[in-house]
């Protein structure tokens, strides 16, 4: 879900930069695209096939989120957008812990 809203909005910000600083928020806009092709790619196909390796990496969101909240990075000044990716993505790494590191025979 969180890969998904972060490519859409890379798209939107190439597509309608607003502001001042168009060429830098196409180059945002652009980073946000390949972040959220990273995350979906991981979670379409690793994740779902449960490999411990894509569960790691997709803590890369929560922490990213974190930073951006914490720093009071962009995208935006509201925050309210960036608790609700780190509650979406930790409910998603956190609900199927067991089925990552659970008993061998569980998985």
């Amino acid at each position: 879900m969180g890969s998904a809203a972060i490519l859409a909005f890379g798209i939107v910000v190439i597509l309608l930069p607003s502001g001042d600083d168009g060429l830098l928020l196409r180059a945002d806009g652009l980073a946000s695209i390949g972040v959220g092709l990273f995350g979906g790619l991981i979670a379409v196909i690793p994740y779902r096939r449960r490999e411990r390796w894509a569960w790691w990496a997709l803590w890369f969101y929560p922490v990213f989120w974190t930073v951006h909240l914490v720093g009071g990075l962009p995208p935006g000044k509201d925050h309210l957008h960036q608790v609700a990716f780190i509650a979406l993505s930790l409910t998603g790494l956190l609900l199927p812990v067991r089925t990552y590191f659970g008993t061998p025979g569980t998985r």
